[in-house]
């Protein structure tokens, strides 16, 4: 930090009065908020690779030339590990999409709002962009090429797949990997591709306008690929008619720049690029998130297999790879419960009635916010404590997981108070499910309870749920009600 800080001097005249470390993500990069004595700041980027800067320099100042918006550069070290450029403020779009994504995907008008500004300025960088650009000055390749996909599906292959421990035919899923590369690349790209185009990367100035960064990955390649990245982002659950509102929105703007297939035919192609970066994601967030044990990229995983469940009902050309991919989602490790409507009923069916056989239903919840309330009308049922185990939450790689979450897991069944709790609600909960079958009972209830109802409570009613279905095969119900989550397992025929 201290060449950093001479940088500074020497482009500024004096030293800086404060040097603040910024928050990392997934990149190797460090960032610093350098501020002077009257308040004005810049960021300053340390980097571990001298190539890598240079291609951010060399792009910034020509997107700069071609009055785009990103941020100048304003000095470089002569090594080319250190750069300073220009402060666009601490308001990433990722952030004013918050309540969005905390909802489950349902935006507000406002937030869209944002998304359709965003997806209009997109094609202006990637076409605007590419005019004039020396292609030699990416990195680490000038192109988007087969070799480029190869590498990606490997690492899904590598880092994903093969960690899963499912069985496959190697031979055949390599032949579909060969047939999706052709796919992707048999068309000459003129456009810059971001590469690395999400949310986090696109900051917001005072009225809403995007102004991009970290796009020092780029090169020329398709314009597919940036929509896909954007709008398939795993942890942002936009809805798929949001989606298709977006796609259209980017379509128009792109169309007026450069030449395009008609929307049809520009959606199918979009579809293959849509699940070659859903591959891609699922082997980086193997990657960082099973090996480097980075938080955020676990957080992610579920909701990117669930983009890849939706992706199973298009017909692709990839017969081993889909086979593949259904398995993959099935395994116990990644399946996800039926919904009520997946399981062919609807609420109703789950009978709290008195009349049909034994529904037991188990809650998770947070003391602060009381005990779930019973609408059996049989007046609730067995209420468990789970505060007095090892609470995650106290921890900062937890607190933005939950009991659902491999992490979370490891750390619940390593430390063991857990299992110990759970084997005296199993003995108590068989004996009680057994004798309700026996005298013809429709409802029970348990619920499980901790400080916050998201760590040691949902991994408790998760299990409880599981260890109940699998027992007895009748109808449980599990409500995660602080994470609002509610799963069905219908009973087995």
């Amino acid at each position: 930090m201290e060449k950093l800080q001479l940088l500074y001097t020497k482009w500024c005249g004096h030293a800086p009065a404060s040097v603040t470390r910024l928050q990392g993500a997934g990149s190797n990069r460090v960032y610093y908020r350098l501020t002077d004595t009257d308040g004005a700041s810049v960021i300053g980027c340390v980097g571990t690779s001298s190539e890598e800067n240079n291609a951010f320099v060399y792009l910034s100042r020509h997107f700069t030339e071609r009055q785009l918006p990103v941020p100048r550069i304003l000095a470089v070290d002569d090594d080319g590990m250190r750069y300073l450029q220009t402060d666009l403020g601490t308001h990433a779009l990722f952030d004013a999409l918050r309540e969005g994504r905390e909802a489950g995907g349902r935006y507000a008008p406002h937030e869209v709002q944002l998304l359709r500004t965003t997806l209009r300025m997109l094609p202006h960088l990637q076409v605007r962009g590419a005019e004039g650009l020396d292609w030699s000055q990416c990195y680490p390749q000038p192109a988007f090429d087969a070799d480029n996909v190869f590498f990606d599906l490997h690492y899904f292959k590598y880092c994903f797949l093969k960690p899963s421990g499912l069985d496959f035919h190697e031979l055949r899923l390599e032949e579909d990997f060969r047939r999706m590369a052709q796919d992707l690349t048999g068309e000459e790209a003129k456009t810059f591709m971001y590469r690395d185009f999400q949310a986090r990367n696109v900051m917001l100035t005072d009225d809403g306008q995007p102004m991009f960064i970290d796009y020092q990955g780029g090169r020329r390649g398709p314009y597919y690929y940036d929509v896909a990245s954007f709008l398939w982002q795993a942890s942002a659950r936009y809805s798929q008619q949001l989606r298709d509102t977006l796609v259209e929105e980017y379509y128009h703007t792109l169309r007026q720049l450069t030449e395009v297939p008609p929307l049809p035919a520009f959606r199918q192609r979009l579809s293959c690029f849509v699940l070659f970066r859903t591959l891609q994601v699922l082997g980086a967030y193997g990657f960082r998130g099973y090996f480097e044990r980075k938080a955020h990229f676990l957080q992610s995983i579920p909701p990117a297999l669930d983009n890849l469940r939706a992706l199973l009902a298009t017909p692709f050309p990839y017969p081993c790879l889909m086979d593949v991919l259904k398995r993959l989602t099935e395994l116990p490790r990644y399946a996800r419960p039926k919904t009520e409507a997946e399981a062919g009923s609807k609420p109703s069916v789950s009978r709290y009635d008195g009349q049909g056989p034994l529904v037991v239903r188990v809650f998770s919840f947070s003391y602060k916010k009381g005990i779930p309330a019973d609408t059996s009308g049989n007046g609730g049922g067995y209420v468990f404590d789970c505060r007095s185990t090892h609470n995650p939450g106290r921890y900062e790689q937890y607190k933005q997981l939950t009991g659902l979450d491999e992490p979370v897991i490891q750390f619940l069944e390593q430390d063991g108070e857990i299992l110990t709790f759970l084997e005296s609600v199993y003995r108590l909960a068989d004996a009680h499910v057994a004798r309700y079958m026996e005298r013809g009972f429709t409802s029970l209830m348990f619920c499980f309870g901790c400080t916050g109802g998201q760590h040691r409570s949902v991994y408790s009613a998760q299990h409880l749920a599981e260890h109940i279905h699998e027992k007895f095969g009748i109808e449980v119900v599990v409500e995660h009600r602080e994470r609002h989550i509610r799963q069905v397992w219908p009973a087995r025929v």
